[in-house]
């Protein structure tokens, strides 16, 4: 976890001993030479964005990661009903408690989907615990969102209070394809069953909820406790078992 902005390129340190200045007045010539924070993640830079060409010429690359979905409950009932800048600053506080977590346990924030975000622990920033770093930032994103409830339905209207707003999010961990993917657009994004079961998961999240895996219980020990579910997964031939954390 990184509680504050890093001073250093976090990915740059890791993976090259190299101490690259994000900030302060060490990091303006590096900045004239185009090197600045990362948009997704500020704890690295754009050097290691350049590094994931190495991940594109190859097409793909094994990795172990946790994947995390978050969406956003009751946004497309609401954008019938709202105004656009009501609708920009319910998405504003989304994106903003959602990116602010992810980043503070030195995640990957991959894609924004719409109301949706994904994002990816364990890389490019290493962690031996990238499935409980991702748990406590879907935590702290729950807590934060919960925190400003209440304004957010005074400002959307109490006509519109009914459909309820909220946060669900969905965890799973184990061996992910990273890399670029299609020919007339290249995506990098991961790929595989880990991102699907994620994905899955987070739908089956109630607002409020975070699910996670067997695969990321098993890794997380005392964080997570219960028995969980069997839950019938779009695309998934046998019940998984999901746990509330």
């Amino acid at each position: 976890m990184t509680p504050e902005p890093a001073t250093i390129c976090l990915g740059c340190w890791q993976q090259l001993h190299l101490p690259v200045p994000l900030r302060g007045p060490l990091s303006v010539p590096f900045r004239l030479f185009g090197i600045r924070p990362s948009r997704m993640n500020p704890n690295t830079c754009t050097i290691c964005e350049m590094a994931f060409t190495r991940v594109m010429k190859a097409r793909a690359v094994t990795i172990d990661a946790t994947v995390m979905f978050a969406d956003l409950r009751g946004y497309t009932a609401l954008t019938q009903s709202i105004e656009r800048q009501e609708m920009m600053s319910l998405l504003d506080t989304f994106y903003d408690d959602c990116s602010a977590a992810i980043w503070r346990y030195d995640g990957l924030l991959n894609k924004t989907l719409g109301d949706a975000v994904l994002a990816i622990f364990n890389f490019p920033v290493k962690q031996p615990d990238h499935a409980a770093q991702a748990l406590l930032a879907a935590r702290a994103i729950q807590r934060s969102f919960a925190e400003k409830h209440d304004q957010l339905v005074q400002a959307i209207g109490v006509k519109n209070a009914a459909i309820g707003i909220g946060i669900g999010i969905g965890i799973d961990c184990g061996q992910t394809n990273f890399g670029e993917f299609g020919h007339a657009h290249r995506d990098l994004t991961a790929i595989g069953t880990v991102v699907n079961r994620a994905a899955r998961a987070q739908a089956a999240a109630k607002a409020g909820e975070i699910l996670v895996t067997g695969a990321v219980r098993d890794r997380i020990g005392d964080l997570v406790s219960g028995d969980g579910s069997d839950y019938a997964l779009k695309g998934f031939e046998q019940p998984v078992r999901l746990f509330s954390a």
